[in-house]
């Protein structure tokens, strides 16, 4: 029997529109990969009257074929074939007024970005079923999906056309949490420690596609190699640009920029290392690849918004940029031997950071802060005469009148503070406090994989600490 793991507000919000008393048309948008299709249809298997998915590339004539093919098997059979999208949507809507009006059904249509070309006329034929038909139905519930974010953003949810505001609920579909990796290592029965998982987790991400390839009886590096040097990623970064932007090269550009600088880079450093057109170019990639989850924008502390960091914090883009491309021609067991260079330890570093800055609602709660208005950001100090440089890579900055200074150390053992590190926090934080001339209270706080000891030195400067035992909490 097929398990659907997690997705815990998803089901929520599908069990509401489930039981609404008017017609919803929803759209599921998310990155290649990370379950959108198997969530919606597990879901909803039993609703389900109506399930088309559109073929990649595909001439309007063969993906007309198709839907009609479908519509025989699902619903009436049909020998003649919609020479439209206009004579495909009157077909369905024919069918829907047939079925009892008392009862919620599903119509879902996957990938709807591969379905609109030029001179298709799909978007048009779409915006009239839904206004003419599809939205007098009280017992339709029409759910859209694509991994084309950005698509789907524009097209649907920011539509200036036919389909303005018409979507009633929208699901951007994320990776899983560590908590539902966790849950889905222990239903295919995978032994590994939070600590290994975290360590999977900076490789790969909460990807379930690539996490259901992992074999049992397998170490970490072992899964690695398999996967990342021998196996299904060593080929899926390009195909995973390309299936989500028109444009993917620009995209893979920065994402390329970026996985070079980890701890991020400006609007104009990121002009000068892509080379990219300084109009929109640039800005109209970099929102699309915000919008899909691979970077997040981290406007610095109390500063203005030109003069945001953008960060790659796809986890998989960062490990082939970094690891996999290039050493796709070497001898077995690439990645153990490549386990203990300082490049490793590097990355280590800012991947933990990675799955901090992806897992803030875990941070906060460990906080105590669930709820609580707060700013991530980062901080740099570039150094004066009067008083030298200092970066603070993650800031959370409450509301109620206090500001985390989080210092993130991702060990595979116990944290020791001695008295040199110590000095080197309180340092950081009295440039902070006078740089910033904030009237706020400011403490160090400590985001590590184990425990610290808890020293003097730990006593003296760490105020509270959150460890990855608090990151697989549900949120």
């Amino acid at each position: 029997m097929v398990v659907l793991i997690g997705r815990d507000k998803e089901k929520e919000l599908f069990d509401s529109l489930l039981a609404s008393k008017k017609a919803e048309f929803v759209a599921v948008y998310g990155r290649r990969r990370v379950g959108k299709t198997f969530l919606i249809r597990q879901y909803l298997k039993n609703e389900m009257v109506f399930d088309f998915t559109g073929t990649f590339n595909e001439s309007n004539a063969l993906q007309l074929a198709s839907f009609n093919r479908e519509f025989k098997k699902q619903c009436v059979d049909n020998d003649v074939i919609p020479q439209n999208w206009s004579e495909g949507f009157a077909m369905l809507s024919d069918y829907l007024y047939t079925l009892d009006s008392t009862k919620k059904v599903v119509v879902f249509i996957d990938e709807l970005p591969w379905l609109e070309k030029a001179k298709s006329g799909f978007l048009a034929a779409l915006s009239y079923f839904w206004n003419q038909h599809g939205s007098q139905m009280p017992h339709l519930l029409f759910v859209t999906c694509g991994s084309a974010s950005s698509w789907i953003i524009k097209n649907l949810l920011r539509s200036y056309g036919g389909l303005h505001n018409r979507v009633t609920q929208s699901i951007e579909l994320k990776p899983f949490t560590l908590e539902e990796t966790e849950a889905f290592f222990k239903h295919k029965n995978l032994k590994f420690t939070r600590y290994q998982i975290v360590q999977l987790y900076m490789a790969m991400g909460g990807i379930p596609f690539y996490l259901q390839a992992i074999k049992p009886g397998k170490s970490v590096n072992q899964v690695i190699d398999d996967l990342c040097f021998d196996g299904l990623l060593n080929k899926e970064f390009k195909p995973l640009y390309h299936s989500l932007f028109k444009k993917a090269n620009n995209h893979i550009n920065i994402i390329t920029a970026l996985a070079k600088n980890p701890y991020g880079l400006s609007r104009s450093q990121l002009l000068q290392k892509t080379q990219l057109p300084p109009g929109g170019t640039l800005m109209r990639a970099l929102d699309n690849l915000i919008e899909c989850g691979f970077v997040k924008k981290l406007e610095p502390f109390e500063k203005k918004n030109r003069e945001a960091v953008f960060r790659v914090i796809d986890f998989y883009s960062i490990f082939y940029l970094l690891f996999i491309e290039g050493n796709l021609q070497e001898s077995k067991n690439t990645w153990q031997s490549m386990a203990d260079s300082q490049n490793y330890i590097s990355w280590c570093g800012y991947a933990f950071e990675n799955i901090c800055l992806t897992h803030m609602p875990q941070i906060h709660k460990a906080l105590g802060i669930s709820g609580m208005s707060t700013k991530v950001s980062s901080w740099k100090h570039m150094g004066t005469s009067e008083l030298p440089g200092a970066q603070i890579d993650l800031v959370i900055d409450r509301k109620d009148g206090l500001i985390h200074l989080c210092e993130v150390k991702f060990t595979n053992k116990e944290f020791v503070l001695n008295k040199e590190y110590t000095a080197k926090l309180r340092q950081k934080r009295a440039i902070f406090e006078y740089a910033t001339k904030t009237k706020k209270a400011v403490v160090s706080s400590l985001l590590s994989t184990f425990p610290a000891i808890k020293n003097e030195y730990y006593l003296e400067e760490i105020q509270s600490e959150v460890v990855i035992d608090d990151l697989f909490e549900k949120a």
